[in-house]
């Protein structure tokens, strides 16, 4: 019969308040996954807190794979510092370096161009046609730290959706199957 016969007659063999107290179960732990991830937006002050580095652009500083953590502060940004940021027209954020940093005379807001480490030259490629500078509104926050190789498992999910979906199947037939 095997497991996943084993599994179907587990699931036959249910009644309506287990498989209510498991609803119930992963309701809360996906409401408590949304709480958590809420809360360290606002604590950061960064609509995206923690970012997986996608490309080789910040080697070695960064491998492909890093998660990094971003905070947002009203500090200006400074020449040196590594910030996430969006570029209009590009639904991912990219991870560089800040080269350059120009001061607005009138208004006093602070424009930045950026480039990978990585990359032999600077992002303006990257940017919205006759986009010299990044504005602050493109930037998503700053790096304040990054644990190493974490976040493969999302590049692995993203890269190959087969994993993502096994993934899925055996933690839902998990769920339903536990007593």
């Amino acid at each position: 019969m095997g497991w996943i016969g084993e599994a179907m007659e587990s699931i036959r063999s249910l009644r309506i308040r287990q498989v209510a107290s498991q609803a119930i179960s992963l309701g809360m732990i996906v409401t408590s996954a949304l709480v958590i991830w809420k809360a360290l937006i606002c604590i950061t002050g960064s609509e995206s807190p923690v970012v997986v580095v996608l490309s080789e652009s910040m080697e070695p500083g960064f491998q492909r794979g890093d998660i990094l953590f971003l905070h947002m502060s009203k500090d200006p940004i400074r020449a040196g510092e590594i910030v996430v940021f969006n570029v209009d027209g590009r639904p991912i954020p990219i991870v560089h370096r800040v080269i350059k940093v120009h001061e607005q005379s009138d208004s006093g807001e602070v424009d930045v161009l950026t480039k990978g480490d990585n990359n032999k030259l600077d992002d303006r490629i990257l940017y919205a046609p006759d986009q010299l500078w990044l504005h602050q509104h493109h930037i998503v926050g700053r790096a304040v730290g990054f644990l190493p190789y974490a976040g493969w498992v999302t590049i692995i999910m993203t890269e190959k959706p087969i994993f993502k979906y096994l993934l899925i199947g055996a933690l839902g037939l998990l769920a339903i199957s536990s007593n």
